[in-house]
């Protein structure tokens, strides 16, 4: 007979799910917070320092995406913003997490992760260049 205590490991616990949340509000409220400089032509958002959070827990992965995913609502270009930031983020958060998961140094981890993040940059450049091409040309 297994006396083993049940143990909730699904990412849907009570403690998970509070851990989301703060998590993507810590993102909203710092993107909104710094919204000067985390909106427009040119983005400096330091809100995606929490990217690297899904290195240590998948969790954060939902995380992170429902927090750009509701910041880029309120963007100026949302109707772009919204679908493609939000799978980028999510794409490319899995990715990284994928690429350092057998990773046991920290430092190598970061530094994939951010190799990984900046190119992946090439997508919202990409997605304004189509947008405008669209708009104007």
């Amino acid at each position: 007979m297994n006396t083993q205590a049940y143990q909730e490991t699904s990412l849907t616990s009570t403690r998970d799910l509070t851990k989301i949340g703060l998590v993507a509000a810590l993102y909203v409220a710092v993107t909104l917070i710094l919204s000067v400089i985390s909106f427009g032509a040119i983005q400096l958002r330091l809100s995606e320092m929490f990217n690297y959070l899904a290195l240590f827990h998948k969790r954060y992965i939902v995380a992170i995406t429902l927090g750009v995913v509701i910041v880029n609502f309120m963007s100026p270009m949302w109707f772009l913003d919204v679908p493609v930031g939000g799978i980028a983020t999510f794409l490319v958060l899995i990715l990284s997490r994928a690429l350092t998961k057998n990773m046991k140094n920290l430092k190598a981890k970061l530094a994939t992760t951010a190799i990984v993040f900046a190119l992946s940059m090439f997508t919202v450049a990409g997605h304004c260049i189509l947008f405008l091409i669209y708009r104007f040309g």
